[in-house]
């Protein structure tokens, strides 16, 4: 079986778990046709970088898919048909990540250990080595 990942973004007006019955739909699909999903990532509520369909935002997943041919292309063609989804794209790759992804990654890092916010910039301040020349001392 070839692999695949597979991105779609859903429409902003749904809720989490009308994404998560979409999922679900879609995976049940690839899973009938003799395939398996071997990750879902769902990315959440992201800005789309110019209006589709008049849906400024849009919900993103990933999926990481081990399916024979026959299953991709049932499920793109039942993508194509759902009234709820804006865009979606599948490529074929040669491994599959194991990792999160680098949406997830980069989430991630914006949280502290206690779960908490902290801003990029405060995190940007307090990695930067100040330098003494630069400050100001030596004047």
């Amino acid at each position: 079986m070839a692999l695949y990942e597979n991105i779609f973004i859903a429409r902003q007006d749904l809720t989490t778990s009308q994404v998560d019955s979409l999922v679900d739909r879609f995976s049940s699909i690839v899973t009938a046709q003799g395939g398996q999903v071997t990750k879902k990532e769902y990315w959440g509520l992201r800005n789309l970088a110019y209006p589709i369909k008049k849906n400024k935002k849009g919900h993103y997943v990933l999926f990481n898919l081990d399916a024979p041919p026959a299953a991709i292309l049932e499920m793109e063609r039942n993508m194509g048909l759902s009234e709820d989804l804006l865009r979606h794209l599948t490529i074929k790759v040669e491994e599959l990540e194991t990792e999160p992804s680098a949406m997830m990654q980069s989430r991630n890092r914006e949280y502290s250990r206690e779960g908490s916010f902290k801003p990029r910039s405060e995190n940007a301040d307090s990695e930067m080595e100040i330098n003494p020349i630069d400050s100001g001392e030596n004047s």
